[in-house]
């Protein structure tokens, strides 16, 4: 047996090899949050040169800030919507793409390619093929003249087909994996019972996937609740606010009025909305784990 000596020089070279990691992550995520956190207890007006502490007064400020519910609403019906479509359509390719035929990997390589595209290019793209003057989709939809990105009633839901399309492969990515995990004995076995598809697809593919389709969601969930680029390329947030999430009011309370003060409570508030959000699925996940 190795001595206590041994054991300890051991822990000590392991907190040695780790702690040029903690450090960076320190660096890179912890100080920016802690930033954030202590300039949202100021009223920071850089235009203005002004900068006091005020303690808790933007906090107390956000709770009767219309818009920010209004932002926080938007956001998340975005992250419900886009994460449920983006599911339903992920699971049948996901199937398609699990099955044993010709250009198999052809097809997989081409679903992943609007993935691929920068969210900023993607959206561009969009915003002309939504553009009501000279626009595909209302060429399409036989000459239609309906303003997609200008309406209120339509730029939001724009954003989330936007959205749709290219998180789509990512989720079904993800689902695959869940599916390729799934042992093919248990098919065999169940057409050896007779069971039919739908009946292997309920009894065995949907429970054994559901751990995939969990992990699936949380990524999608957290990445959805700070959508930025792809919204603020294709409305900055109108018309009228409709499409404006946490993150795009953030930004422009940050560089558009340059109140660092409440710009930074708005940052600190997108992130507990995060965590929590994090925390719920993580706790289902482990929950379901435990179960299986």
């Amino acid at each position: 047996m190795r001595g206590a000596g041994s054991q300890a020089r051991e822990r000590r070279q392991a907190y040695l090899l780790v702690a040029p990691a903690v450090v960076v992550l320190a660096v890179v995520a912890l100080y920016p949050v802690l930033a954030a956190i202590w300039l949202s207890l100021h009223r920071y007006i850089l235009v203005f040169g002004e900068r006091r502490f005020t303690g808790l007064e933007n906090y107390a400020y956000l709770m009767g800030d219309v818009r920010f519910w209004s932002a926080l609403g938007n956001t998340a019906y975005f992250t419900a919507v886009a994460v449920t479509v983006e599911l339903l359509l992920a699971v049948p390719l996901a199937l398609l793409l699990n099955r044993a035929f010709p250009g198999r990997g052809l097809l997989r390589a081409s679903v992943l390619v609007p993935w691929a595209i920068p969210t900023v290019v993607s959206a561009r793209l969009w915003a002309w093929m939504f553009n009501p003057d000279y626009g595909l989709i209302n060429r399409l939809l036989g000459g239609a003249e309906i303003n997609w990105l200008g309406a209120p009633g339509y730029a939001l839901h724009a954003a989330i087909l936007v959205d749709v399309w290219k998180t789509t492969p990512f989720v079904a990515l993800l689902v695959l994996a869940g599916l390729q995990g799934i042992p093919e004995d248990l098919y065999k076995a169940a057409r050896v019972d007779g069971a039919s598809g739908w009946r292997q697809f309920r009894s065995i593919t949907m429970p054994l996937l559901k751990p995939a389709l969990l992990l699936a969601v949380l990524f999608r969930s957290l990445d959805a609740f700070r959508v930025f680029d792809a919204i603020y390329v294709l409305t900055e947030g109108g018309p009228a606010n409709t499409t404006e999430t946490l993150s795009i009011y953030a930004y422009k309370t940050l560089m558009r009025s340059g109140d660092f003060g409440y710009g930074s409570t708005l940052s600190v508030a997108t992130f507990l909305c995060v965590v929590l959000l994090a925390v719920v699925w993580l706790r289902w996940l482990g929950r379901e784990e435990g179960r299986r």
